[in-house]
């Protein structure tokens, strides 16, 4: 390599991991400007189409993120991309392109286990439950260990009305990988769902551990404490969950009224009043 391709590369690379940074940080307007400033000096850098794509996708700019993401794809076959290709297709509105790009991707191998998810997914969003049991039970036979299909399957499953299994699917990733703030969720709305408001609550607790100020959990957790009676406890909460994220603060109204024991505000700037109120 010459020396001016050694430093374009050098350069290409620190544009590269600061579009990453980016990326990470939610700046998404820079992310995309620094990593099309990467591909324009290195154009095979996967890393980069990558970012570009993902912060494109997480912008709404499907189109874009397809128009970015076609040719790298296609010249470096890497399985990641094709995977973000297919999801940037359907939300462009182009969902027999995202499956057939599913398809292939998932008939490489070794088995790239996110192609499985999303092709599992997207088949279950279009109504075609059992050609994505079909595709979940195939990637867990290549990728057993492979939590995130397990959790796919589980709300698969859930979504058909099938409690039994759901919960099954998602105490097994409980059981095998306790870390997992996504499994404690999940099994916790199982067991909500079927009036087990102890249970879930316990899970919304340990979920905490790992993430204090995730408004979801909170969310969980504050509206299972009022079933079970405990109203402070369960205000504490989603009063927690609504002065952490502006969304969640409607949620937490919506869970105030929901529940058997909540409350009842006429105005929504009462119920804002009441989440605001203790806050500090």
């Amino acid at each position: 390599m010459s020396v001016a391709a050694d430093s374009d590369a050098r350069w290409s690379g620190q544009i590269r991991e600061r579009a990453l940074a980016a990326l990470r940080q939610g700046r998404l307007d820079q992310a995309t400007n620094l990593a099309r400033e990467a591909l324009s000096t290195n154009p095979a850098d996967t890393i980069a189409a990558q970012t570009l794509g993902q912060a494109l996708v997480m912008q709404n700019r499907a189109r874009e993120a397809v128009d970015a993401l076609r040719a790298p794809a296609a010249l470096s076959q890497d399985a990641g991309l094709e995977t973000l290709l297919a999801r940037a297709l359907a939300m462009a509105g182009r969902p027999d392109e995202a499956f057939d790009q599913l398809r292939q991707t998932t008939s490489r191998r070794p088995a790239f286990v996110l192609a499985f998810l999303e092709l599992g997914e997207l088949l279950a969003r279009a109504g075609r439950s059992d050609e994505a049991l079909e595709v979940f039970a195939e990637g867990l036979t290549l990728a057993p260990d492979a939590a995130v299909l397990r959790l796919g399957l589980g709300h698969l499953h859930l979504g058909l009305n099938d409690r039994t299994r759901a919960r099954a699917l998602f105490g097994e990733v409980c059981a095998a990988a306790p870390q997992r703030f996504d499994a404690k969720l999940a099994l916790a709305r199982v067991l909500e769902l079927e009036g087990d408001f102890s249970g879930a609550a316990s899970l919304c607790v340990a979920a905490l551990e790992t993430r204090p100020d995730e408004p979801a959990a909170q969310l969980k957790l504050g509206k299972c404490l009022l079933e079970l009676g405990e109203r402070d406890a369960g205000e504490a909460a989603l009063k927690r969950a609504a002065r952490r994220s502006g969304g969640a603060a409607w949620l937490a109204i919506a869970g105030l009224a929901a529940t058997s024991r909540g409350r009842l505000f006429l105005k929504p700037s009462d119920a804002t009043r009441f989440l605001r109120a203790e806050a500090a």
